[in-house]
């Protein structure tokens, strides 16, 4: 294999939970030297960081401790920038300024940084410092209130928007770099994960149709989507006949789909031009013969089965062997190798709780 295509790249990585995770994770599985700041912890918190979740969005990336609240942290964080092409977070606005690491204060370290800010509002209205999560930006951005059921809104069940944010982040981050290169011109970029899920709702009149669902003999369920002529054609050729009517349109199809199993309702309608598929839960996915072709589960040393990057390019794939670091476990690395710093100013600085 070629060297990695973002071997050159370095970016320090302030994020947490997904969203900025997920980005930062994007970028290191193509060999991008992420390296994550977490926080000094209690013994009995660092326990977080040997389950599931934590190992599935850091895999790639190297880990150091680092105490922002004292001012010896915020000197090593500023000498770090000045070692890294770009810098990532997903704080609320205020946080990064509060420790003098906002852009205005970053690119006067090195002025062609890139910055990437998220949050959940980015504007200077009163509501640009909320705090939130995927379901927080899901109820402000009109997914939530657009997928009901029985009118009680209902969400999309899982942490849709902090995906949507790292696939926005990491790109515009590569954007920013490439703009650089030609350039020399650093750039600050923020991103507001309500205004990312807004841009990609349809509109309001499709926002509140609801997927059509079936129930199949076997008890597995199927969904079917007509939005074409021929579509339509090929549904009544399959199905027969239909009412005009769409509850008693709705009702026939539920009829004739609960005398098939999912699989062969599929195969039907999908042989007559009709877009239909089985509802897979996580068992099927993990059976999925099509997901093994493409090699989507891959395995490493501290996840038994995990996602690989949907990102293929030839002779230059994404790599899985780096499991998610501990806290602080490429200190020596970070402040010896990188900074210069010497085994007794790392010791003291360890005594002294700074990392």
């Amino acid at each position: 294999m070629s060297q990695p295509i973002l071997h050159n790249v370095r970016v320090l990585d302030f994020t947490w939970v997904m969203a900025g995770p997920y980005a930062t994770r994007l970028l290191a599985d193509f060999g991008a030297e992420v390296i994550k700041i977490q926080p000094l912890l209690p013994a009995e918190e660092d326990n977080v960081f040997t389950r599931g979740y934590y190992r599935t969005w850091n895999r790639n990336k190297r880990c150091i401790t680092l105490n922002l609240a004292k001012p010896e942290g915020v000197t090593l964080a500023k000498k770090l920038v000045a070692a890294c092409d770009a810098v990532i977070e997903n704080f609320t606005p205020h946080v990064m300024a509060n420790f003098g690491l906002d852009y205005e204060n970053l690119k006067k370290i090195k002025p062609d940084i890139i910055m990437v800010s998220m949050s959940v509002f980015r504007s200077k209205h009163g509501k640009s410092y909320y705090t939130g999560y995927a379901p927080t930006v899901h109820a402000l951005s009109g997914l939530t209130g657009g997928m009901a059921l029985d009118g009680k809104p209902l969400g999309p069940g899982f942490s849709y928007s902090d995906h949507i944010a790292g696939l926005y982040a990491s790109m515009s981050l590569l954007a920013a770099l490439e703009h650089r290169k030609q350039t020399g011109e650093g750039r600050h970029i923020t991103l507001s994960e309500t205004d990312l899920m807004q841009s990609l709702l349809e509109d309001k009149e499709t926002l509140h149709q609801l997927e059509n669902v079936y129930l199949c003999k076997d008890g597995k369920w199927c969904t079917i989507t007509v939005d074409a002529e021929d579509g339509w054609e090929g549904l009544k050729l399959t199905v027969g006949n239909l009412p005009a009517d769409s509850p008693g349109r709705d009702k026939a199809i539920g009829v004739w789909a609960a005398g098939y199993n999912a699989g062969d309702v599929v195969s039907m309608l999908q042989k007559n031009g009709v877009a239909c598929s089985v509802v897979q839960d996580a068992g099927d996915l993990a059976r999925d013969p099509q997901l093994k072709a493409r090699g989507f589960f891959v395995k490493n040393k501290d996840i038994s089965l995990t996602d690989a990057s949907p990102i293929r390019i030839e002779h230059n794939g994404a790599d899985y062997s780096r499991p998610a670091p501990a806290p602080g476990q490429n200190n020596d690395y970070v402040y010896g190798d990188l900074l210069g710093l010497s085994k007794k100013e790392i010791s003291s600085l360890k005594k002294n709780g700074v990392i």
